[in-house]
């Protein structure tokens, strides 16, 4: 293969892909595959649906920050045919000498009657503009001289999983609600909650840590329950089962934040899976039987990882310099490398104008960790370029929220 320009495919646009791709340059033909046309740096989510960065900040466009060094087609795949070495596409087919393949996750509803028909979902940007939409109609919906159980009443959401992504979404909400019932001279207050299976909120993290977070969850005023279970969801409310014991609460929205499962193109694949559908892959990054097919990110199981980093970018991002590293050694006949993924700090957006973060064992909280967490995700934006552009717009321009305006001011 050393003497040919070796094909390699890419499936999948999110920190696995997009990265491996980026270490790639020069190693052959590379080719990402994407049904999107922008890479999303999903941990800022929270900040796109507060209005603290722009969509650009997050999302940068595939062809801008791949240029010439590789190319990228959006479609969709179809199938993969690995005794053929090629990927169907929905319209062509590729053939490849290496595949890469890190097509991310799907939200998991996990069989909730009525959760996948009117929960929101969080991992697009679509998605957290469709909460910003809902979050807005409900303010809009509220006469200036409602009573404060009105407001309550009407600007009631539920947050499903009490991990880290639910923690900051919630504690956004909070906030951004908060300042637009004060905006708009509204009596009474917003009531956001919390709903977790485990028992106790974000049950990976660090006890460092989680002194913020419950403490930016008490100064929020966000509700947490925990022990909880989500019995259905409706158009305008959610049933909730607690120790045997029932309680559906009317709501404006019930955003499902709650885990993912791997996704469905697993499946075309017929490959070897642990219990919960994830492709099992050697210290190398490779699927086994299969030495010219790489798999990382969300829909492989690769044991020596610190738990806490299972399903985080953090840990896709690790792995795409391995795997890019291994491919050019499989390219080349060289030895390929396996790796100890650990932790490499936590950083948790605490409402719009707090942070906590976890960095050499030591944890800074508040509005400066707010700012480190900015100093922290700047570096780990795609490409050099990017890095520079958006950092300059931070400096510049600033991070402030946008005001929860009525529609079409």
């Amino acid at each position: 293969m050393a003497e040919k320009s070796p094909k390699i495919l890419i499936i999948g646009g999110g920190f696995g892909g997009l990265f491996t791709a980026l270490d790639l340059s020069g190693a052959g033909e590379v080719t990402l595959i994407s049904d999107q046309d922008h890479f999303l740096f999903k941990p800022m989510l929270y900040e796109y649906l507060s209005g603290e960065v722009e969509a650009w900040h997050i999302a940068p466009n595939f062809k801008e920050l791949l240029n010439d060094e590789a190319t990228f087609i959006r479609d969709t795949v179809k199938n993969i045919n690995l005794a053929e070495e090629t990927v169907e596409l929905a319209r062509r087919t590729l053939d490849y000498d290496v595949l890469v393949f890190s097509p991310g996750a799907v939200t998991n509803y996990a069989g909730v009657q009525g959760a996948e028909e009117f929960a929101l979902p969080f991992r697009a940007l679509d998605d957290a503009a469709n909460l910003r939409r809902r979050m807005t109609e409900a303010l809009d919906g509220i006469q200036p001289d409602a009573a404060p159980q009105d407001t309550r009443a009407a600007l009631t959401f539920a947050v499903v999983g009490g991990g880290a992504s639910g923690v900051e979404l919630s504690t956004k909400m909070a906030d951004l609600l908060r300042d637009a019932v004060k905006r708009r001279a509204l009596r009474g207050e917003p009531r956001v909650v919390i709903v977790e299976l485990a028992d106790r909120l974000v049950p990976g993290m660090g006890e460092e840590i989680r002194k913020f977070v419950e403490d930016a969850l008490e100064q929020t005023r966000v509700e947490t329950y925990t022990k909880t279970r989500v019995v259905r969801v409706t158009q305008n409310s959610i049933t909730l089962e607690h120790n045997g014991d029932r309680e559906e609460l009317k709501t404006a929205a019930v955003v499902w934040v709650a885990g993912v499962r791997p996704n469905p193109l697993i499946q075309t694949l017929h490959l070897e899976t642990d219990r919960r559908g994830l492709l099992l892959v050697e210290p190398t990054l490779q699927v086994r039987g299969h030495p010219n097919v790489f798999a990382l990110g969300d829909i492989a199981f690769y044991p020596d990882v610190v738990p806490t980093l299972a399903g985080t970018a953090q840990l896709a991002l690790q792995q795409a310099h391995l795997c890019a590293q291994n491919i050019r050694a499989f390219i080349s006949g060289g030895e390929l490398k396996s790796k100890h993924f650990a932790e490499l700090g936590e950083a948790v957006s605490l409402g719009t104008e707090h942070a906590a973060v976890l960095t050499g064992g030591k944890v800074i909280g508040g509005p400066l960790a707010r700012q480190a967490r900015f100093a922290l995700y700047t570096a780990r934006l795609p490409t050099w370029h990017h890095r520079l552009k958006v950092g300059a717009s931070w400096f510049f321009e600033g991070t402030q929220p946008r005001p929860l305006q009525p529609l079409g001011v």
